[in-house]
């Protein structure tokens, strides 16, 4: 059993409020929930306004295909959300 994960950090440069943050966050979570079927959450920085820190996760039984996903949340996380990138690690692990 393969575990391959993703954490990075988003820079939210225009959120004036908590709510605006969550509502950004929650959607980017649903998105590579029902795209990628990946365990998703904000692991950090919570209170932070002008950043969010996401992990997102999948068991599969081979290391290339699980980095693999983890190559694709990162392309359509720059493609498609609102926010610069800071930090983002990809990294797999056999059980």
């Amino acid at each position: 059993m393969v575990v391959s994960m993703i954490q990075f950090i988003i820079e939210l440069p225009d959120v004036a409020s908590i709510k605006e943050k969550r509502r950004i966050v929650h959607s980017i979570r649903d998105r590579l929930i029902r795209k990628y079927r990946l365990s998703v959450a904000e692991v950090d920085l919570h209170s932070s306004l002008g950043y969010s820190q996401l992990g997102a996760a999948m068991v599969s039984n081979s290391r290339r295909y699980g980095e693999s996903v983890m190559h694709k949340v990162l392309t359509f996380i720059e493609d498609e959300c609102e926010g610069r990138l800071h930090d983002v690690k990809i990294v797999s692990e056999s059980f």
